[in-house]
């Protein structure tokens, strides 16, 4: 009982100190309203201004994710003065410059993260709708937030990857030019003509709409001396920024109109080739 009783008692000072502050805290209210707006208003006017500056979506909802932020820290510190609690957040402002090390310590991934972030949105190493891999991560950029990239995969997976993460391993982004470059390998026969068959696979890729036939021209070269194949490698390029052709599809289509070319020239293209030697036939054939 003697518990409950102070508890009652603390909860009248808190609630008669409430009272007291009533009409700052109304009016506090009413001016932290006002300003929100006036915040807000202002935040889209510096977001409309970048969008005029610099067409990045990447860079503009970072920085309206910041700005958001600032506001609401700004917003809760002036409400906290003008209800009376000035000490308060005085307390937190210097409570922030004395514990800093400790905090940044402590939340020392997030900080990381939050810079890594700053950096990437003004260094722009990506774009969004950009193919990108770091790490095991693969797939189309989304979204950048204060703390991660979202990164939508191949098979479907959202990936929110730290930036931090981003920013300490090898990025590769494979449609910052809008050019990507596929390859894939047949191995032919020893007595087939090489220079017929590189000829045949330039011809089978020139038919196929989405490879790019002029400045990055498809190309064939002689890889690999197998032992039972020589093995020629393609390469041909593709437009990333065209939407109307997939990656995937188009190196399908580039290897099955390959082999069925081939296979009309007779071209073979064969397996390995395992040659197996009966050494006891031999030496029966030597003691006749």
């Amino acid at each position: 009982m003697e518990v409950i009783t102070r508890l009652l008692d603390q909860f009248k000072i808190y609630l008669d100190h409430i009272i007291e502050k009533g009409p700052a805290i109304i009016i506090g209210l009413f001016i932290i309203f006002i300003l929100h707006f006036i915040l807000r208003t202002l935040r889209h006017r510096i977001i409309s201004y970048m969008q005029e500056k610099a067409d990045d979506k990447l860079l503009l909802d970072f920085a309206n994710s910041f700005l958001r932020f600032f506001n609401l820290v700004l917003l809760f510190l002036l409400y906290m003065f003008i209800i009376g609690f000035g000490n308060i957040a005085g307390s937190i402002l210097g409570a922030a410059g004395i514990s800093a090390f400790v905090i940044g310590f402590a939340l020392k991934d997030i900080g990381e993260n939050f810079l890594a972030g700053v950096i990437m949105a003004f260094d722009r190493p990506f774009s969004l709708g950009d193919t990108i891999k770091t790490n095991d991560v693969e797939g189309v950029i989304k979204k950048m937030s204060l703390r991660d990239t979202h990164v939508k995969t191949f098979d479907g997976k959202d990936v929110f990857v730290p930036n931090g993460q981003i920013i300490k391993n090898p990025l590769y982004n494979y449609t910052m030019d809008g050019f990507i470059r596929h390859q894939f390998t047949v191995g032919v026969d020893y007595n087939t003509d090489i220079d017929q068959v590189r000829s045949i696979i330039l011809d089978s890729l020139k038919n196929i709409p989405g490879i790019l036939q002029e400045d990055k021209v498809p190309r064939t070269h002689v890889k690999n001396l197998n032992t039972s194949t020589v093995d020629i490698e393609c390469h041909f390029w593709i437009n990333t920024f065209d939407s109307k052709y997939s990656s995937l599809e188009l190196k399908s289509m580039a290897q099955s109109k390959t082999i069925n070319a081939l296979s009309q020239a007779d071209i073979s293209m064969p397996a390995d080739i395992i040659e197996l030697k009966n050494y006891d036939s031999e030496l029966k054939m030597k003691n006749q």
